[in-house]
């Protein structure tokens, strides 16, 4: 026989299926955040307080981190760093207010005209921080940038589910409780499941996050899920230099990683205004089990193993 576990009760969050405390903070929008990930921007702060994260590649074999804060906030995240073409494809969907230490004139241009508001360097809820070197020193506090995204009358608008959040049962994946995510020669970074949640390692070592008071954890999270997608080269309409991109639009694999099983799958979507859709191999929707997800958007060129 299976066992399910059962869904908790009350109001649940949008970005992680889990149940909330306080029913009003489902009622506002999503503060996205540029997050560093650059090896001089470790360990960064606050990553731990978001509803969800999603991880996507820059330039250089590096990714960056967009920190997603609904129900939650954090007062001392970062540091914070410029944003790329594919950031508005993901965050278009939730409705969500952008942040970060500018950009490229022309990626600044295709941010705005997807609609998605943008928030750049704004004191006080953007500050730079002693004990570290520009340009990775630029932290932020999200409550702060509610108020300033209410200040410029910015939609304050609930997001929709992230994803189809339901339970699995118990034979529904194949174990997997190490997982390697080989970004680029130069950044491998792995996940692994140790009983309760899923701890970071970049380059093999634990990759850690620090508090304002330098209290420090390694990097965790409940589900990962990895949307395999193709990576082509954004090129500007004129002046500007290129840099790496994915292709959120189409079809691609899908891997979803919860409670040391994983399931396969497709994600898809026609336009940047629709989540993703996961279906299994089997054609039915795909489900998340609850729990906060890292969401990987991974060249589908390269290789995730466990």
């Amino acid at each position: 026989s299976t066992t399910t576990t059962t869904l908790p009760a009350g109001p649940l969050s949008p970005l992680d299926g889990l149940p909330v405390d306080d029913p009003l903070l489902l009622e506002r929008r999503v503060i996205a955040v540029k997050i560093d990930n650059h090896w001089n921007a470790r360990p960064q702060s606050g990553i731990q307080e978001a509803d969800a994260v999603y991880e996507l590649l820059v330039e250089a074999g590096l990714t960056r981190f967009i920190a997603l804060f609904h129900d939650t906030d954090s007062d001392y995240l970062g540091p914070m760093r410029s944003g790329r073409p594919t950031d508005p494809t993901l965050l278009k969907p939730l409705g969500a207010t952008f942040t970060i230490s500018g950009a490229q004139v022309w990626v600044i241009n295709r941010i705005v005209s997807a609609g998605v508001p943008l928030i750049g360097e704004v004191r006080p809820a953007t500050f730079r921080v002693s004990g570290r070197f520009a340009p990775h020193n630029l932290y932020v506090d999200t409550s702060a940038l509610r108020e300033y995204a209410d200040g410029r009358d910015y939609a304050d608008n609930p997001p929709p589910d992230l994803l189809t959040w339901g339970p699995w049962s118990d034979d529904q994946g194949v174990p997997a409780t190490d997982i390697n995510f080989d970004w680029s020669q130069g950044l491998q970074v792995g996940w692994e499941w140790v009983g309760d949640r899923y701890l970071r390692t970049t380059g093999g070592e634990a990759h850690d996050w620090v508090d304002q008071e330098g209290e420090n954890a390694q990097i965790s999270t409940d589900t990962l899920v990895v949307l395999f997608a193709p990576r082509y080269t954004a090129v500007p309409p004129g002046a500007g230099s290129s840099v790496p991109a994915m292709d959120t639009l189409g079809t691609g694999k899908a891997l979803v990683f919860s409670s040391g099983q994983m399931r396969e799958g497709t994600w898809s979507r026609a336009s940047i205004e629709e989540a993703f859709t996961l279906v299994d191999t089997d054609g039915e929707t795909l489900t998340v089990p609850s729990g906060r997800p890292w969401i990987s958007v991974f060249p589908d060129s390269r290789t995730v193993s466990w």
